[in-house]
């Protein structure tokens, strides 16, 4: 198959420069990479407009982020592409570590069924966001997608905000509630309010290639530490669709990025992984990279999200999944705040929940780096140590990182969360997002429990639990499984969530849960999720 071939999107005046009535919208994006696109998506299944801004007019160039988790995927279910990605996309779940050329350990992400979506597949970002600018088509009313629209400048005030941009007509100012700063690592936004990282910065550098070809290596992913081709480094490689193989060659924090770019430097060190198999380059990059934050998520009513607020390593698959995390937790929110169903201050959730989650995958990412490339004396001990015992002691296997893989944060201390009965003892907990479990429709055909879950919030009514319709509240959906409703077809609800009701955040998160649910429980817990103003 061919290699991407990139179209660009069109550039249409914007109607405030060709006189068209400008068209207003509660929330400005700015960045129409994953995370703004899925924001827009996200906002508009609530039925919030938005605008979108980005100074480009196509998608990403090179495969960029690659490994999405089973929790992103269902986020992007929800969003209405879940099922596209994991058709196009490598799925995987084995992982193997080597050390020179034996294999010290290999683990199984995810080694329970009953799950729709797998532990991970590979698929290149810039299919994601096609499929995400496509996904945005279906809401011509709700979202209005600029190319070629750059931002300049933004301000706000008590009123809300406003975008200064530029485009090839002119400029323009944008005005709305509030913005979403989705522009990435380097954010123009994040600069103009000085805001810095804080966290570390590792001189490592790295080269990523992409090479179509031919092989029959397994959907697998591998790394190395010291391989015998790349020696005293280390080396990964992922399976991606259409034939095209992503490796990671580490190169010492002295190399120049430019040389190392360059296609004599590059192909003799992938002749060396592949052997002598034919291939061509389709992507060469270099890169070192930071495990750092801003202070706060949320400015007023400049709200940064994905790499514009975090950034990490890429080993591990958290940069774009945690921006997915930031997606799914800021959205419903956000929309609640701007349609008047809640205070602003739910919007101070975002800002705590995520950067905990923030915090979480940074301390994963700095470890894993430390460990792929340590400091000589102890650390080097420590890890050339960990990596001899692994081979035959299971205990040393969780010592060895080569990039621990991106899982939900569990929100068990979130100021969200209500009521947690003592009684049950189900994998399923308060803070946790909602576990996937196979279902039969009343009408026999094959189902998934999240596929119910998310958007709005839902009582979720399991085993012998019973729950009165009378005391439900308004707006929130109530969802049986057995009693003649949606039948538990492997067993895995009950296994996963005993007998109980649970009430599940419009980000599939469980926020309480009852063996006997109550009228004042189930209100007060919903007024704490949500900072109502009609509770």
């Amino acid at each position: 198959m061919a290699r991407y071939q990139y179209e660009p999107f069109p550039y249409v005046t914007p109607p405030e420069l060709d006189g068209r009535a400008p068209r207003s919208a509660p929330v400005i994006i700015v960045g129409a990479g994953p995370i703004g696109l899925a924001a827009a998506i996200d906002l508009a299944t609530h039925g919030v407009p938005s605008i979108v801004v980005d100074d480009n007019n196509v998608v990403s160039v090179g495969s960029r982020a690659i490994c999405w988790a089973k929790r992103s995927l269902e986020i992007f279910d929800r969003l209405g592409i879940g099922d596209r990605m994991l058709a196009k996309g490598v799925t995987w779940k084995l992982g193997r570590v080597y050390r020179g050329d034996q294999e010290v350990y290999n683990f199984d992400l995810l080694p329970e069924d009953g799950h729709k979506f797998p532990a991970f597949i590979n698929l290149q970002q810039y299919y994601v966001e096609e499929y995400l600018v496509e996904r945005c088509a279906d809401y011509p009313d709700l979202i209005d997608l600029r190319f070629k629209n750059r931002l300049l400048s933004v301000s706000q005030d008590e009123a809300g905000v406003a975008a200064d941009i530029e485009t090839p007509d002119g400029p323009y100012t944008l005005r709305g509630d509030y913005l979403l700063a989705c522009d990435g690592a380097n954010s123009r936004i994040r600069r103009q309010f000085g805001l810095d990282f804080d966290g570390r910065h590792f001189e490592e550098r790295f080269l990523i290639a992409d090479v179509e070809m031919q092989a029959d290596f397994p959907s697998e992913r591998w790394f190395w530490f010291t391989p015998t081709f790349h020696p005293g480094q280390s080396a990964l490689l992922h399976k991606q669709p259409d034939n095209i193989y992503r490796i990671d060659l580490q190169l010492g924090p002295d190399a120049d990025p430019e040389e190392e770019k360059k296609p004599e430097n590059v192909i003799p060190r992938i002749e060396k992984v592949v052997g002598g198999r034919p291939f061509k380059l389709d992507w060469v990059s270099v890169y070192s990279f930071n495990c750092r934050r801003i202070d706060r998520f949320v400015h007023d009513r400049v709200i940064f999200v994905g790499d514009s607020a975090h950034v990490v390593s890429p080993f591990g698959a958290r940069g774009g999944n945690g921006g997915m995390h930031d997606v799914d937790n800021l959205c419903w929110k956000l929309a609640r705040v701007v349609t008047g169903q809640s205070d602003a201050t739910l919007l101070e959730s975002y800002n705590d929940e995520r950067v905990y989650g923030a915090d979480e995958n940074i301390s994963n990412s700095s470890w894993t780096s430390r460990f792929m490339s340590p400091e000589p004396g102890v650390e080097m001990a420590f890890r050339n140590a960990a990596l001899s015992l692994a081979v035959d002691t299971p205990f040393a296997r969780r010592m060895v990182n080569a990039g621990r893989l991106s899982v939900p944060c569990r929100l068990t201390g979130s100021a969200l969360n209500g009521d947690d009965d003592p009684a049950f003892d189900v994998p399923q907990q308060v803070g946790m997002v909602a576990l996937d479990a196979p279902l039969t429709t009343p009408g026999g055909d094959a189902d998934w429990l999240m596929r119910h879950l998310g958007g709005g919030f839902t009582l979720l009514v399991t085993g012998d639990a019973t729950l009165d319709d009378a005391i439900v509240p308004d707006g929130v959906t109530v969802l049986r499984i057995g009693s003649g409703s949606f039948h538990d077809s492997e067993g895995k609800v009950a296994a996963r969530y005993g007998s109980g009701v649970y009430l599940v955040r419009p980000d599939q998160h469980v926020t309480a849960r009852w063996k006997a649910a109550d009228a004042d429980g189930i209100r007060t817990a919903l007024s704490l999720c949500t900072a109502s103003v009609t509770a």
